[in-house]
């Protein structure tokens, strides 16, 4: 009537393979990292102490539970006991979650970017990839910290400014108390010591030092001792409270104090809804076929100055720079034209008005630049009146970056009488515009590039190359906020996200080449 069940039969066979059907993925990433020479973990592996799990195993464990949405290393080591599959990879072993975490967040530091290089390798010479396109873009993900835990660089500047002027009246009180004594300090006394605009912690602790000498010769000094226990106990500290903040900050205007790595931007989503500042990092992929090619993390909130430390991180894991960067109008700065014309890279990148130029209300303004006639002989500017624009001087803005921008200004001789002008500008006198060659000459450059037919081809397709990934990794997997700390942990964990994503795109792609041969 039923089929025999008993739970205290030994069944065969016993070899969890026999569970795996024939094109799981975790045969995928099984065959993926056997692939890699066992010499590439040696750098892991220093040697000495009790035998260590092998890297390969543990890689694949990683990997493959990366690709099932599964990133907390106890929730990895429960699926070692309880998932066919996982049990199968790890050969029935065991490893518990600090193992798991150690490896994946410590061992691997040094590994990873040599790993994730070699599968790349592998779908390089399979043709899953070709690394002449790169089609490059930036997602903002939440950093594992205290929403609420921030610190703001303006807010840092304010209060050490405000203590600074505290401190120099306290030093003002006390020499108004002893203005007939005479410091110690090298003969100098409290207000000379104390007159600088800008008092460092060092020399703070040095100068209540000496009135703590001055107080042991005079005990009762109310005063005295008062402005001791004030500058010991409170302005002291808050003053190196200060400078460490200025320290990690850097040239950003933000950080968590749960992780001072991570810097608040504005997301597209957030848990309450409503587009607060969240803290996170800006993360940079390249991607072609939708394979990722390359990543980097960043503290900025904006893409613009990401472009470069990204491609010089692309440069180290590929070999070399590609052929062709396609990029959104977010990374068309004059810079970042200059920086890919520099490293011989052909871009394909959009600036901020390009789509606006198409629209017929652009076209119309006879006040935009753009509409003007230029003669580089002369350099002049020819407006819509047919009035001249003469070169006036020039000046240079050095950015944060250190890059160089030269403007030019160039000026009408008269505007009196010009029927134009009301439609021209605003301003009152003579024409005048400042421009930036450079820029329009790299913006003319990517114009024509963007409207042939190749570009046009390429700027389309990037709207499915990196989103894609992105919608891959935040909405399918999600994977919306970093587990590890700081930015060498969160570095890692997207090289396990990109590797990850790299297997399981590989074996879509299988499945698509077999129903082709199928069919």
């Amino acid at each position: 009537m039923y089929i025999q069940y008993n739970m205290d039969q030994l069944c065969l066979p016993m070899d969890l393979e026999e569970d795996i059907p024939p094109n799981h993925l975790v045969r995928v990433v099984n065959a993926a990292v056997n692939r890699l020479d066992d010499t590439i973990f040696d750098a892991a592996y220093p040697g000495g102490g009790r035998n260590s799990y092998h890297p390969k195993m543990l890689t694949k464990v990683i990997i493959y539970a990366y690709t099932q949405r599964i990133y907390s290393s106890r929730q990895i080591a429960k699926a070692l006991r309880e998932n066919i599959p996982f049990m199968w990879l790890a050969g029935r072993q065991r490893p518990d979650f600090r193992t798991l975490n150690r490896f994946r967040s410590q061992r691997m530091k040094d590994v990873l970017e040599t790993v994730f290089t070699a599968v790349l390798q592998f779908l390089a010479e399979e043709e899953y990839v070709s690394l002449e396109h790169y089609f490059v873009d930036g997602t903002k993900i939440e950093a594992n910290a205290n929403r609420y835990t921030f610190v703001w660089g303006k807010a840092v500047t304010k209060h050490k400014a405000k203590l600074q002027e505290n401190v120099h009246v306290l030093f003002a009180s006390i020499e108004a108390a002893e203005h007939q004594e005479e410091c110690e300090h090298q003969g100098k006394d409290l207000v000379e010591l104390g007159e600088s605009l800008e008092m460092s912690s060092e020399k703070l602790e040095h100068m209540t030092q000496a009135l703590e000498s001055q107080l042991l010769d005079k005990p009762k000094d109310k005063t005295l001792k008062k402005a001791v226990r004030k500058l010991r106990k409170d302005l002291l500290p808050r003053l190196l409270k200060y400078e460490q903040y200025k320290t990690l900050l850097g040239d950003r205007n933000s950080f968590s104090k749960t992780d001072p790595d991570a810097t608040f931007m504005r997301m597209k989503e957030d848990h309450m809804r409503n587009g607060q500042l969240k803290p996170g990092y800006n993360v940079q992929v390249g991607t072609e076929n939708q394979f990722i090619l390359a990543y980097s993390v960043h503290q900025r909130p904006t893409d613009t100055r990401c472009l470069q430390p990204h491609m010089e991180k692309a440069q180290k894991l590929l070999g070399g720079f590609p052929q062709t960067v396609i990029a959104d109008a977010g990374y068309g700065s004059e810079e970042n034209y200059a920086y890919l014309e520099k490293e011989k890279i052909q871009a394909v990148v959009k600036y901020g008005s390009y789509h606006k130029e198409k629209s017929k209300a652009w076209k119309a303004d006879i006040g935009k630049i753009e509409n003007w006639t230029y003669n580089e002989a002369e350099d002049t500017w020819t407006c819509k009146a047919g009035q001249t624009l003469h070169f006036r001087r020039e000046r240079k803005e050095t950015l944060k970056s250190g890059y160089e921008i030269r403007k030019r200004h160039y000026r009408s001789n008269s505007c009196d009488g010009c029927l134009l002008k009301d439609r021209c500008t605003k301003a009152e006198g003579n024409r005048e515009v400042i421009v930036s060659v450079e820029r329009l000459r790299y913006q003319n450059q990517a114009r024509e590039i963007l409207r042939s037919e190749e570009g046009y081809t390429l700027a389309v397709r990037r709207m499915t190359e990196p989103e894609s990934v992105f919608g891959q990794l935040k909405n399918n997997r999600g994977f919306r906020r970093f587990l590890l700390r700081g930015m060498e942990k969160v570095t890692l964990e997207v090289g396990w996200l990109s590797l990850a994503h790299n297997v399981l795109k590989q074996a879509a792609v299988d499945q698509k080449r077999k129903a082709a041969i199928l069919q």
